[in-house]
């Protein structure tokens, strides 16, 4: 990775390290809370190399693990966050963005678009079995796949479409503006 790349992928890093803490002020404490992580997640995949997207996001996390309070929901940062039935969203994190880089061939919207919808199914193929393991046989409240659906699922998916929207024509902007060419041959 060169070193503008390795900079804008700690950029990221800081930017979701950010935004998490500003949401977490402004909001009262939920299972899982509205967030904007996925916002500059997809924001990350598109603007940077996948690996670097996975990067980013695994910076993330680990500055939360070893302590730092910069996620979302007590206890806010520290191993033992890995029992929060949320935490699976942030494991998914890496792949979302690494995933949503990866699809883009050009910067162009529906480039962006596509790879953002590719981003959030991601995110929710491994947030949600995790979520639904920790439920079920870590917190033993029995949730049926349903229920999961239901209450991590059906009430964000609006939201998510929305911060794709907006981050694909954010992306195409700041694509311009940092003259960032994705194209990709592989």
């Amino acid at each position: 990775m060169s070193t503008k790349e390795l900079v804008r992928a700690a950029l990221f890093t800081a930017m979701i390290c950010v935004v998490t803490i500003l949401v977490r002020m402004f909001q009262p404490v939920v299972v899982i809370p509205f967030s904007l992580q996925p916002f500059i997640m997809l924001l990350a995949g598109y603007l940077l190399s996948p690996r670097a997207a996975f990067l980013s996001m695994s910076a993330y996390i680990m500055l939360g693990l070893i302590g730092i309070p910069v996620f979302s929901v007590p206890p806010y940062g520290g191993p033992a966050y890995i029992l929060v039935p949320s935490f699976g969203f942030l494991l998914g994190m890496p792949l979302a963005a690494w995933a949503a880089s990866r699809v883009i061939r050009v910067s162009k919207l529906w480039n962006f678009i596509v790879a953002g919808i590719a981003g959030i199914v991601v995110l929710y193929a491994v947030g949600l079995p995790y979520m639904y393991i920790i439920l079920n046989f870590y917190l033993e409240k029995a949730m049926d796949v349903w229920q999961l659906i239901k209450i991590a699922a059906l009430p964000f998916i609006a939201f998510d479409l929305i911060k794709i929207a907006v981050a694909a024509f954010l992306a195409v902007d700041l694509s311009k503006r940092l003259h960032i060419e994705r194209i990709y041959t592989s």
